[in-house]
Parts: C-alpha cells; sequence; structure tokens
C-alpha cells in the first residue's frame, strides 16, 4: 500500500521535463480539462489564460507564474488559469519563443546583438545578467564594489530586446489562446446544461405507468355519481 519513494536521478527529471509522464498529449488534455471545469464566469477564465501565455513571452524566466498571477489580478482574470497557462512555456517553446523575441525586438530596437547573441546562448547571458543583477544589489549593503557593466551589455543587446520583441508575439498568442478559451468553456458547459436537461426529461418521462392509473382511479372515485344530491 506504501510504496518507498524513489529517489530520481537528475537525467530522468531532465526526461520529465522535455517529456512529461504520460505524453504530452495527455498533459494537454489534463490542463485543459482543469481550465474548462474553473467556476468562474468564461470571459474571466480567458483573461487569465491570456495573462499566463503572455507571460511566457517576458524576459523574466523563473517569475512567469508570478506575473502571469499579476495580470491576472489587474485583468480580473482567473489566477488558477493564469497559472495553468504558464505551461505553454515549456523546454520544447521556449527556444523558438527566445529566438523570435530577440529577433523582433532587435528589429524594433534597431541596435545588433553584442557577441552574436543567439537562442543557444541566451540562458548562458541570462544567468549572468540576474546574477551580477543580485550581487550588484547586494553589494549596496556591503563594501563591495559594483560592477554594471556586464549587466548592462546584456540588458541592451538581449533583455531589452526580449522584453520588446515578446510582447507583440505574446499579446498575439494571448489574445488567440484567450479567446479560444472562453469559446471552449461557453461550448463545454452548454453540452452539459443540454445533457442535464435531457437526462431530467428522461426521468420525468419514464414514471411508472401505475402512477398515472392510479390517478385516474381516484379522480374517478371522487367523482360523483349521477343523482346524487
Amino acid at each position: 500500500m506504501f510504496k518507498q519513494k524513489q529517489n530520481r536521478n537528475f537525467s530522468e527529471i531532465l526526461q520529465r521535463l522535455f517529456y512529461p509522464k504520460g505524453g504530452w498529449r495527455r498533459a494537454i488534455i489534463y490542463i485543459w480539462y482543469r481550465i474548462r471545469r474553473i467556476p468562474d464566469p468564461p470571459g474571466k477564465i480567458g483573461r487569465g489564460v491570456f495573462a499566463g501565455v503572455w507571460a511566457c513571452f517576458t524576459p523574466f524566466f523563473g517569475f512567469h507564474v508570478l506575473v502571469a498571477a499579476i495580470l491576472a489580478f489587474l485583468l480580473r482574470g482567473n489566477i488558477l488559469a493564469a497559472l495553468l497557462a504558464t505551461l505553454f512555456g515549456n523546454p520544447l517553446t521556449f527556444p523558438l519563443i527566445a529566438a523570435m523575441s530577440i529577433s523582433l525586438g532587435h528589429q524594433i530596437v534597431g541596435d545588433v546583438p553584442v557577441n552574436g547573441v543567439d537562442s543557444k546562448s541566451m540562458l548562458i547571458h541570462f544567468q549572468i545578467f540576474f546574477k551580477d543583477l543580485a550581487l550588484n544589489l547586494f553589494a549596496l549593503f556591503t563594501e563591495r564594489q559594483a560592477d554594471w557593466t556586464s549587466f548592462a551589455q546584456i540588458y541592451r543587446s538581449v533583455f531589452l530586446p526580449y522584453l520588446i520583441g515578446g510582447a507583440i508575439p505574446g499579446l498575439i498568442f494571448g489574445v488567440a489562446a484567450g479567446w479560444l478559451t472562453k469559446s471552449v468553456v461557453v461550448a463545454y458547459r452548454k453540452r452539459r446544461k443540454a445533457k442535464a436537461a435531457k437526462r431530467k426529461a428522461a426521468a420525468a418521462g419514464s414514471r411508472p405507468r401505475s402512477l398515472l392509473k392510479s390517478l385516474l382511479r381516484e379522480s374517478r372515485m371522487n367523482k360523483p355519481t349521477e343523482g346524487s344530491d
């Protein structure tokens, strides 16, 4: 009954990260099942999904859930739907999102990537970016000298283009996902309501005929006979 929990090694964790247990199809079906059964108006659920998908196009890696929750709160969307929708960003989609966002961002900003930033080296640049940010903020309270050189360089070449370039496709994909979610939830609830009405009608029509006969017999017995006072 109580099985000992087996510790997974790094390769198994990495495998589950790219291919969840049961496959992506099962994972997607489960997410849709959870979203459509959220007890909120369809429009509110759709706004939550929009927030979650849009957050995946921001460069705030590790904070997409927080960004999605805050945006859903501001838009008066469902926060649970927003959190579930952040699964749109996963190891399979992030390389495409990053490459598209950075490329579009450089076209808008008109800047050239420093040191040939591409999707492969993006994670390294973001690690350096957040590490320098943390160290420099920590230096404000210590005697350590803050150095913003690499931070500013990566900010101009990666972070800012990603932030600007990701906002546009994030808006497009977010609106599409929110509209699709709202439509699916509306159709699902109409179908459930129709099935419930059908079951109710079937239950009402399947009453025993003996009950109807007994009512007719009782009405005949209570009917006054001819010639009675």
